[in-house]
């Protein structure tokens, strides 16, 4: 990684990555979960989840306004804001930062829209270099069997509607998140992201990562609290 500094703060990041679909939110669930009955401090954070912009994205969504720069930009000011107020505090505090989408997720999504990847790297060169980076990786079929089995219909952005590719919701989806895998597959020796086989069982995957996270925390003490909560 070459853009990003590794911080010198007591704590650990752990992120998950991955097209929708990939099982990635279960199994950072899963972690987190396991982490807490060692006794490690957790703190979790999600991707869009910053009161400053959660409304205006949800509005933009609702109403498909955002074009790929407008995403871009407001992604890129709720990663800031939840650094600065959540990540950054919760590393100090020598907690455990678990985060479902990170920098790479704007790599993947908004170079897949047409942002110039240059563009979109330097905008997020105030991000604190991860401890390790998961990329779960899942077949196109596979994601969208998953995603339908969940619930009754594809959303607009998530199938790259707003793209114009075509005009059939699951053949888009099928295109737009083919563009954003590539994206990822690109990224795993540019970056060192850690690829998990997401097409395997729930609890093959989560041992195999529990595995390699036990090698990252052999300097990092336990607490008696379960949680850590930053307001």
């Amino acid at each position: 990684m070459q853009l990003y500094g590794a911080h010198k703060l007591p704590g650990k990041l752990f992120i998950v990555e991955g097209i929708d679909g990939s099982g990635k939110s279960t199994q950072l669930s899963l972690l987190g979960q396991w982490l807490r009955r060692e006794g490690y401090m957790v703190f979790f954070s999600e991707w869009n989840s910053s009161p400053l912009v959660k409304a205006t994205t949800r509005r933009g969504k609702n109403k498909h306004m955002l074009t790929p720069t407008t995403f871009s930009l407001i992604h890129a000011t709720d990663l800031a804001d939840r650094i600065e107020r959540h990540i950054v505090p919760a590393l100090k505090a020598g907690a455990i930062v678990l985060a479902d989408r990170y920098i790479f997720t704007a790599f993947a999504r908004d170079v897949a829209r047409g942002v110039s990847p240059t563009l979109v790297r330097d905008l997020y060169k105030f991000a604190v270099k991860p401890t390790r980076a998961f990329y779960f990786r899942v077949p196109l079929d596979v994601s969208l069997k998953r995603i339908l089995g969940a619930r009754a219909a594809l959303k607009y952005y998530e199938a790259g509607m707003d793209l114009e590719m075509t005009e059939d919701i699951e053949e888009s989806f099928r295109l737009f998140q083919g563009m954003i895998r590539d994206r990822y597959e690109e990224m795993v020796d540019e970056f060192g992201l850690t690829v998990i086989d997401a097409t395997r069982s729930i609890e093959h995957q989560q041992n195999e990562v529990r595995a390699i996270i036990e090698r990252d925390l052999i300097d990092v003490p336990k607490h008696p609290v379960r949680s850590l909560v930053i307001e």
